[in-house]
C-alpha cells in the first residue's frame, strides 16, 4: 500500500512539474511569436508610410528592433492607442537620454495606457493636472515629446532617477503606490 501512496505521489509531482514547464514554454514561445510578427510589420513598412520619417531608425539596430517590439507587444496587450507611437517614443527617449520604458511605465500608471484621460486631451501622464486645470495636448506625438522633454529637464537632469524621487516631485500626495505601479510596468517592459 505504501508503494502505491508513494507512486501515486511521485506521478502528480511529476505532471506537476512537467505542465508547469509546458505552461511556460507556451507563454514564452507565444510572446516570442508576438514579436516576430511586429518585427515582420517592420520589415515590410512602405516608404510612402514613412515618408517624413527615418525607418532606418529602427530597421538598422537589434536593440531598437527589439525595444520597439516590446512596446508593441505590451501597447497591443493593454488595447493602448500608444501602440502606432511605440517607435516615436523610443526616438524621444533616445533624444532625451531617457529609459525607453518610462513614459509607457507613466502613462500605465497614470491612465492605463491612455485608456482613461480627460477628453480630447491625449494626455496619458496626468501631465499638467491638477484641480480644474487640465493640459491638453493637439496629438499624442506632442505629448511624448513635451512628457519627455519635462522628464529629462525637471526631474532626471535634477538627479530625480528612480520611480521614488520622481514620484516626490511629479505626484507628492502618492502614499508610494504611484511609485510602486511605475516600478511594476518598468519591470514588465525590461
Amino acid at each position: 500500500m505504501k508503494k502505491i501512496i508513494i507512486l501515486i505521489l511521485i506521478f502528480g509531482l511529476s505532471a506537476s512539474i512537467n505542465i508547469a514547464l509546458a505552461t511556460h514554454l507556451y507563454s514564452k514561445t507565444s510572446r516570442n511569436q508576438t514579436i516576430t510578427v511586429i518585427l515582420q510589420e517592420f520589415e515590410s513598412l512602405s516608404g510612402d508610410e514613412y515618408a517624413n520619417e527615418d525607418v532606418s531608425f529602427f530597421m538598422d539596430s537589434n536593440l531598437k528592433d527589439t525595444r520597439i517590439a516590446i512596446l508593441k507587444v505590451f501597447f497591443r496587450k493593454h488595447n493602448s492607442p500608444l501602440y502606432d507611437h511605440a517607435d516615436f517614443i523610443v526616438k524621444v527617449s533616445d533624444e532625451y537620454e531617457l529609459d525607453y520604458r518610462l513614459i509607457p511605465a507613466i502613462a500605465m500608471q497614470e491612465s492605463t495606457a491612455c485608456k482613461v484621460i480627460p477628453h480630447n486631451s491625449h494626455n496619458c501622464w496626468g501631465w499638467g493636472i491638477y484641480g480644474n486645470k487640465i493640459t491638453r495636448f493637439g496629438s499624442y506625438p506632442e505629448a511624448i515629446e513635451t512628457v519627455a522633454r519635462g522628464l529629462k529637464t525637471n526631474y532626471i537632469d535634477k538627479g530625480l532617477t528612480t520611480p521614488e524621487a520622481i514620484m516626490a516631485k511629479y505626484t507628492p500626495s502618492s502614499n508610494g503606490s504611484w511609485a510602486r505601479g511605475v516600478s511594476n510596468v518598468l519591470g514588465v517592459l525590461e
